[in-house]
């Protein structure tokens, strides 16, 4: 069997690199490959690639993340998360080959405060939410075998994360503000890669499971609450922090203006990946602790 991945050099397409290798024959690219075209932003390229390389499993974990730029790059964003997974999911479907694609919960207005259903109403907020939601539609139209999975908050030891950003801040500044009414789940990459790994392999003997699936940790916080175990667990290690326990203030998303809007509620109901590919998903803290200690040791 042969898997081609997009975004190999991302947070999510780095851990994807080593849970998809087992599967079969892997090749990874990215945007700045030299034999084949893994530029998202030209959806004719990366075409040919699929046609050149015939994959029984394509696995995009490319996509244009700055939330706020998008504001400004719409046509960029647009072309790069909803443009081109529409053509990888037209040339899956005229190869027969398995289509797996991430989105976000920034397909919904934040409204609420339940987790998201697979089949709740969408409405996003800003360009970037409304690209990811046309890249989901493109490929739904497509009519190829697909997987989707949405997801939120993700991070990973490789590359900029929450954690990191607000350890250096406390380690240059005496007082911090955070937000405390946003509520998400924070999801490691090396989580996503692994059920995404899982699931590929139930798909490919039982492809009825074909669909939509939020991909998440267990259970919530918010970026103050989750700033605040980071803050412990770097106290715990011997790590310098001039920021003050009482010294962290909680703020709202009012106060904090951005050029995007971002949604209040993160929170995603993950029952339906659960029952059908027999999962059980970790506590969101043990994935965080586990990428500190990777980072800072322990």
């Amino acid at each position: 069997m042969k898997v081609l991945l997009f975004g190999k050099n991302g947070q999510l397409g780095w851990e994807l690199q080593r849970s998809l290798a087992p599967l079969g024959e892997l090749v990874a690219l990215d945007r700045f490959d030299q034999h084949y075209c893994g530029d998202l932003s030209n959806p004719n390229g990366i075409a040919e690639t699929v046609r050149a390389l015939r994959p029984d499993v394509i696995v995009n974990a490319a996509a244009y993340t700055a939330v706020d730029k998008a504001e400004s790059e719409s046509e960029l964003a647009n072309t790069i998360n909803a443009v081109a997974p529409g053509t990888l999911a037209e040339e899956a479907k005229r190869i027969g080959a398995w289509l797996v694609h991430y989105s976000t919960d920034y397909v919904f207005d934040g409204s609420g405060d339940k987790p998201w259903r697979e089949d709740d109403q969408v409405g996003p907020l800003n360009v970037y939410g409304q690209t990811k939601l046309a890249g989901e539609r493109a490929i739904q139209a497509s009519d190829c075998r697909h997987l989707i999975f949405r997801t939120s908050w993700v991070y990973a030891a490789r590359g900029n994360n929450f954690a990191k950003t607000m350890l250096r801040l406390a380690q240059e500044r005496q007082q911090l503000s955070v937000i405390d009414d946003q509520i998400g789940t924070p999801t490691g990459a090396e989580l996503l890669a692994d059920v995404s790994a899982h699931a590929i392999r139930h798909a490919l003997k039982t492809p009825e499971v074909a669909g939509v699936y939020h991909l998440t940790a267990s259970g919530e916080t918010s970026w103050y609450d989750y700033a605040h175990l980071v803050f412990e667990y770097a106290r715990q290690t011997g790590l310098e922090l001039k920021t003050e326990k009482q010294s962290v203030s909680a703020i709202p998303t009012s106060a904090y203006q951005t050029p995007a809007r971002r949604p209040l509620n993160s929170r995603l109901n993950t029952e339906k990946l659960q029952n059908v590919f027999v999962l059980q998903l970790p506590a969101w803290q043990l994935g965080v602790e586990r990428m500190l200690s990777e980072l800072y040791g322990k």
